[in-house]
């Protein structure tokens, strides 16, 4: 038996596959388990899963639900804009939407926080001296999302800040749009504002995520920031790569 499977907001980047096999008589719940060992399985964060609906043939359903072969089931994220509960220390996801900047923040605050450093990256009107008319964003998305939950987990441990929260929107986006947001809550503003500068400088470096810039003549691909050498390959070395 096969069932046909939808995925909307932050679940799109988790979960690349259009249908799951099951055997007969198999549940919601059984649909569901299969899906968390393929988070797992792929090191990503199981608890994607929790708080979602469920949708089979556009019907909410219950996970005693009965599937059948040709279902279609959706996986429904949260509506309200992904803003996540307080006591999450790493929120990371990729989006078509605008960024709710305002939620997020409210969201990743603690009683037990004296600071909140953020790092809010806008869509400016110009590239030196030729003017912008909107960007494209594209990314490598099952990596990027692995990439920046890495990143934010690092920055915890390498700084000592509470929680972290990394967002950044694909598709396009018109000038003084949010393309990232970085929120980093600590006791102390002095972890949290290094822990935020080394995020977007080690983000803009590793992520894949790449941009394209239209301008009023014409359009290009910006030029990324190096790889770290510990990642970047320099094909000219290789022998057997270039003829």
């Amino acid at each position: 038996m096969q069932a046909k499977i939808l995925t909307f907001g932050i679940l799109k980047s988790a979960f690349s596959v259009s249908s799951v096999n099951l055997s007969d008589g198999a549940t919601v719940a059984d649909l569901i388990a299969v899906l968390r060992r393929d988070l797992e399985e792929r090191s990503l964060d199981a608890d994607l899963l929790k708080g979602i609906a469920i949708s089979v043939n556009a019907e909410y359903a219950q996970t005693s639900q009965l599937l059948r072969d040709g279902d279609v089931v959706g996986l429904l994220p949260p509506v309200s804009g992904g803003a996540p509960e307080a006591s999450q220390p790493i929120v990371t996801y990729l989006t078509q939407e605008a960024i709710p900047t305002s939620a997020l923040m409210e969201a990743i605050k603690h009683p037990g926080d004296g600071a909140l450093a953020s790092f809010d990256g806008i869509v400016r009107d110009h590239t030196r001296t030729r003017r912008t008319l909107y960007l494209d964003y594209e990314a490598y998305e099952e990596m990027a999302v692995t990439q920046m939950r890495q990143l934010a987990g690092q920055a915890i441990e390498r700084f000592g800040v509470r929680a972290v929260t990394i967002v950044h929107r694909l598709g396009r986006l018109r000038i003084s749009e949010t393309s990232v947001l970085i929120l980093v809550a600590s006791a102390h503003r002095a972890p949290a504002l290094d822990a935020c500068r080394w995020l977007i400088d080690t983000l803009k470096r590793t992520v894949p995520i790449w941009k394209k810039e239209t301008f009023a003549d014409g359009a290009v691909w910006a030029d990324g920031e190096p790889f770290p050498e510990t990642i970047a390959l320099d094909v000219t070395d290789e022998p057997g790569i270039l003829p």
